[in-house]
């Protein structure tokens, strides 16, 4: 599959990721998705337990899955930590879990979900330009997103509907310093 060009995800063009999504598709034995509210990350952020909430997902998607083996590109400092935790979600479910740092680089197919969780995410965000304008990429880094949710909370005095009110640019905006 490295011969096909499936690597980490953030290594690739929007365009690349579109055209690895199809292939992804066609030659996955089953894909699970699991959706994860801005309301739900937030609160997660608050009481900084976000990668519990990650773990949750995680094992929301492996349950849904016949896999003897499941990788996971760990968000925890400690991998065998964050692996614990997953295996603590799952229950009686039976999938040995490799919980490793970097491992959308390092394993095929975790590259694979990685550009499937991107794709979607891109898809996402398309359907809220249609609904609200241009509004950047919605990345931390991005110039053109920070200013889109500062002239909306100047007009409005919210952060926007769609936007997390635990993303770092957001708290900054209401606090009153730049981002």
């Amino acid at each position: 599959m490295t011969e096909s060009g499936i690597k980490d995800s953030k290594l690739l063009s929007p365009r690349k990721r579109q055209s690895l999504f199809g292939q992804i598709i066609n030659i996955a034995e089953s894909i699970c998705i699991c959706r994860i509210g801005i309301e739900d990350i937030d609160f997660h952020v608050f009481k900084k337990n976000l990668n519990l909430l990650e773990a949750e997902a995680m094992a929301i998607a492996i349950g849904n899955m016949k896999s003897d083996k499941t990788y996971v590109d760990s968000c925890d400092i400690n991998p065998f930590r964050y692996q614990r935790t997953i295996r603590g979600f799952l229950g009686q479910h039976h999938t040995k879990i490799v919980s490793m740092h970097h491992a959308d680089r390092l394993n095929v197919v975790v590259s694979g979900a990685s550009i499937i969780a991107k794709v979607i995410r891109d898809t996402e965000i398309s359907k809220i330009r249609v609904q609200y304008g241009e509004i950047g990429s919605g990345y931390p880094s991005d110039k053109k997103t920070i200013r889109f949710v500062k002239d909306w909370y100047s007009q409005k005095n919210e952060i926007p509907p769609f936007a997390r009110k635990s993303w770092k640019p957001a708290q900054l905006i209401v606090s009153g310093t730049n981002p």
